[in-house]
């Protein structure tokens, strides 16, 4: 079994879109969630406060995923519907790793490995 490994992203909304966010996220596409589970994605969480959108991603392998969504169909259309509300959108073009990882409770807390 493979390590699952967590990426922490963060987007940011075009102002008034927040409300459309949350709706479209209230339930998202069943080949979107399939496409998900196939790219190695164990769970994907959001938060929003205001237009600041955070997201941890459990998966596999980040890199990965990201190969396997850049050109699968239904996250093509799940970007056309997401990326006119973002001002922060994202093609899956480049090479990003997420958010920097700083600190973690239970990794200073178990020590040296």
């Amino acid at each position: 079994m493979n390590k699952v490994v967590q990426k922490a992203l963060h987007t940011r909304l075009h102002a008034g879109s927040e409300e459309a966010y949350d709706r479209l996220h209230a339930e998202v596409p069943a080949d979107l969630a399939a496409a998900l589970v196939e790219a190695g994605v164990r769970d994907w969480r959001i938060w929003r406060n205001g237009r600041d959108v955070f997201h941890v991603v459990d998966v596999d392998d980040y890199n990965r995923m990201r190969d396997v969504l850049r050109d699968h169909p239904a996250n093509i259309a799940w970007q056309a519907a997401v990326t006119p509300l973002q001002s922060t959108p994202d093609d899956y073009s480049g090479d990003d790793d997420g958010l920097p990882f700083v600190w973690s409770l239970s990794s200073q807390l178990k020590g040296p490995e």
